[in-house]
């Protein structure tokens, strides 16, 4: 798929907005009018699409920008696109022209602006072309994290990564090593580790720590001792937070002692992760375990006294249908766990499924509304309300990840990592600081990373620790 940029440069705006209606498809940008191409160009304050097949015209389209300011011109620009489109390739769009990872960002604006309920849901659904039910659930996701990022404010929340896994899921793209590979090198990443915990909390000592969240890759993956040395640093350098969570996301890692250490050092939320709880999916994604070891887990870890348990089910797994999600969610509501968070899967690029795509059959937009409504159906019925939201590019359907909860065991951290309200400090291998700065023009959002290789951040751990330095210098 081509596309031509004319008098602006805003590529990702009309990539992201061409992928709804051409998706994994590769996308290059070029002058000439050929097969497939989108122009997109800004003629003074009207915003121009045209779609050529063959180097004739199929559809043309033209909208007046509202004002001269940068958020006007782009979302004009997506908007001609979006409606240019539809007229050669009529698509189910449920978000609309909205391409932004925070839909509930966007009502957030709204609501500082003045607008009610029902001005924000006119206002999804005419000018961003969203539909009635997404619009709901933005609004009914943005009151649960407004409340939850003002009773954060002024306060610091941390990210600790444990780049290890047993295997390497079909769809994975986070930084993650195997661990057979790389046994050798956990205690020398710790050592690490333990390096940065201790220079971050001098420089942190200040700050009042809302939540802590280690993950990775699968931090259970470490053994007992190494588990209990982590926890062990972590305690030993900062104060316990409100909300301390660690991912023992795959069952396959856990046993009654890891959980046992988990509950000993204070961690008051853990996330068990069957992704599924079909047995012949397990096994096509890479996972080395059965639906019956995640039963078993589940059950170990309320035997540990474990009592906010988050269980993360992905949409759209190859092969699988509405029988399968529906036969996850009896499960699911058998054990009754605190949290459910539901993923959309997104190929990325990555990823082996991005690589394999050709092997596999995947679920079409009517299969992936259904099995959405179905989780959405069955979480309410379980007491369950969502309260966190985010989209990914490469999405399935083009839809969302939402995070259900009962009652009062919202994920702290989940919110603030994704409405960017809040400083994160990030440590480990691939850790992405994100300082966040309120100014008179809006808030100052700065970054700091770590490296992504574990090897890389042994023998580097002096230069991240003075990219710290540098970059807290002022936090």
């Amino acid at each position: 798929m081509n596309y031509i940029l004319k008098n602006h440069s805003y590529s990702d705006d009309i990539v992201v907005t061409i992928m709804m209606f051409y998706p994994n498809e590769k996308y290059i940008q070029t002058d000439t009018c050929g097969d497939l191409t989108v122009l997109s160009m800004l003629d003074g304050k009207t915003a121009i699409a045209a779609f050529y097949d063959g180097g004739e015209e199929k559809a043309h389209f033209a909208l007046d920008t509202a004002a001269d300011d940068e958020h006007s011109v782009r979302f004009a620009l997506r908007t001609a696109v979006f409606k240019c489109l539809m007229q050669v390739k009529p698509t189910k769009a449920p978000w609309g022209t909205l391409t932004g990872v925070r839909p509930a960002k966007l009502v957030w604006t709204m609501y500082n602006e003045g607008l009610n309920d029902d001005e924000v849901y006119t206002r999804l659904t005419d000018s961003y072309y969203v539909t009635g039910d997404k619009a709901r659930l933005a609004i009914k996701v943005a009151k649960s994290e407004k409340r939850i990022v003002e009773n954060g404010r002024g306060k610091t929340g941390m990210y600790i990564g444990i780049p290890f896994c047993p295997t390497r899921c079909l769809y994975c793209s986070f930084t993650s090593y195997p661990l057979d590979r790389y046994a050798e090198k956990v205690d020398a990443y710790l050592d690490a580790l333990e390096t940065e915990i201790k220079f971050t909390a001098g420089l942190i000592r200040d700050k009042e720590l809302e939540s802590i969240y280690i993950g990775g890759g699968t931090p259970t993956s470490l053994d007992e001792r190494q588990l209990d040395r982590l926890l062990t640093m972590v305690r030993d350098n900062f104060k316990a937070p409100v909300e301390y969570t660690v991912e023992a996301g795959r069952p396959d890692t856990i046993n009654l002692e890891k959980l046992r250490i988990l509950k000993a050092h204070d961690v008051n939320r853990i996330s068990i992760n069957p992704q599924t709880l079909n047995d012949d999916t397990l096994a096509a994604i890479g996972r080395r375990h059965t639906v019956s070891d995640f039963y078993n887990a589940f059950e170990l870890a309320r035997q540990a006294g474990h009592t906010h348990i988050n269980t993360d089910i992905i949409l759209g797994l190859p092969g699988e249908d509405e029988s399968h999600v529906t036969r996850t969610m009896d499960g699911l509501e058998r054990l009754s766990p605190e949290s459910i968070t539901v993923h959309t899967l997104a190929v990325k690029r990555a990823s082996r499924l991005r690589e394999t795509l050709d092997r596999y059959e995947m679920t079409t937009f009517d299969r992936m509304e259904k099995m959405l409504g179905i989780t959405a159906k069955r979480t309410a019925e379980m007491g369950m309300q969502p309260y966190y939201m985010y989209r990914q590019k490469n999405m399935v359907g083009n839809f969302e990840n939402v995070g259900y909860c009962k009652p009062g065991h919202e994920c702290i951290y989940n919110v603030q990592i994704m409405e960017e309200q809040q400083s994160i400090i990030a440590l480990g291998a691939g850790g992405s600081t994100k300082t966040v700065e309120k100014t008179p023009h809006g808030d100052k959002i700065e970054r700091i990373f770590n490296v992504k290789s574990v090897d890389d951040y042994i023998t580097r751990i002096d230069e991240m620790i003075q990219r710290k330095k540098e970059g807290l210098e002022n936090f």
